[in-house]
């Protein structure tokens, strides 16, 4: 029997050190496995985090315009981080250093709040009801 597909997050980050606190402060990951300077493994959500450096000027043998860049940008992927109490969760996010980008607002499945990280990573606390996506499902 083949083995089951597990879900792994990789966020690029252009300073390591800086997104493992930021991560570890706001979500309440710890660390796991070192891949040296260029990665970090992050536990304690359902699927780990690897934070992974990536310096703007890092990808040698690429031409300056087929870099990546790291600024805000907003993904058709991004996170969202179910938690018990959206109003702490926000605060111990915002401390660590995410921007709110829309403040706590109710929604039919619960309370949702949209933010970035410090690196410009999209990101989304959510506080479900008792119903949850069910509340909203057709």
């Amino acid at each position: 029997m083949a083995e089951a597909a597990r879900l792994l997050v990789n966020i690029d980050v252009p300073d390591l050190h800086a997104a493992e606190a930021f991560y570890a402060a706001g979500f309440g990951v710890r660390p796991g496995r070192r891949f040296g300077d260029a990665a970090v493994e992050l536990l304690g959500l359902d699927a780990p985090l690897y934070v992974l450096s990536r310096a703007d000027d890092a990808d040698a043998g690429t031409s300056r315009a087929d870099r990546a860049r790291h600024h805000r940008h907003w993904t058709p992927v991004h996170l969202d981080v179910a938690v018990g109490d959206l109003d702490a969760a926000l605060a111990r996010a915002t401390a660590a250093g995410a921007i709110v980008e829309k403040p706590a607002r109710d929604a039919g499945y619960g309370r949702i709040a949209t933010l970035a990280d410090p690196f410009g990573h999209g990101f989304c606390l959510i506080q479900f009801s008792p119903e949850g996506y069910d509340a909203v499902a057709a």
